[in-house]
């Protein structure tokens, strides 16, 4: 019996993000869908209870970071469910970061107006 197995049935879907309900942190049902997205592709939906803290970056941001820490978990409660995570693409992260600035740049690649006079 998978450890999966032993949790399933001890939650009753209940999400809290920053101390929030999902509907009040996430208005946009998209960035909802989103988080959600690995429950449902595990097929576990309404049986883990969820607590989330996440700052920084925007909404769409936090909601594929939320997402992604939540399909780790899952993997981590239950091995199995790595193949249909990874499928998916939960389990990739995104590693674009903001590229720092230069010197004699206005930011990291907008240089000074050219004068030719």
């Amino acid at each position: 019996m998978s450890e999966l197995a032993q949790y399933r049935g001890t939650g009753d879907g209940t999400t809290w993000f920053n101390g929030r309900t999902i509907e009040d942190y996430f208005p946009r049902a998209a960035h909802r869908e989103l988080v959600l997205a690995p429950l449902k592709v595990a097929g576990v939906e309404g049986t883990f209870d969820l607590r989330v803290r996440v700052h920084g970056g925007g909404p769409s941001g936090q909601a594929g970071a939320v997402r992604h820490g939540i399909a780790r978990a899952l993997v981590e409660a239950d091995p199995e469910l790595r193949v249909p995570l990874k499928r998916a693409g939960f389990l990739t992260r995104d590693a674009r970061i903001v590229e720092r600035k230069k010197a004699g740049l206005h930011k990291a690649r907008k240089a000074p107006q050219f004068s030719k006079r």
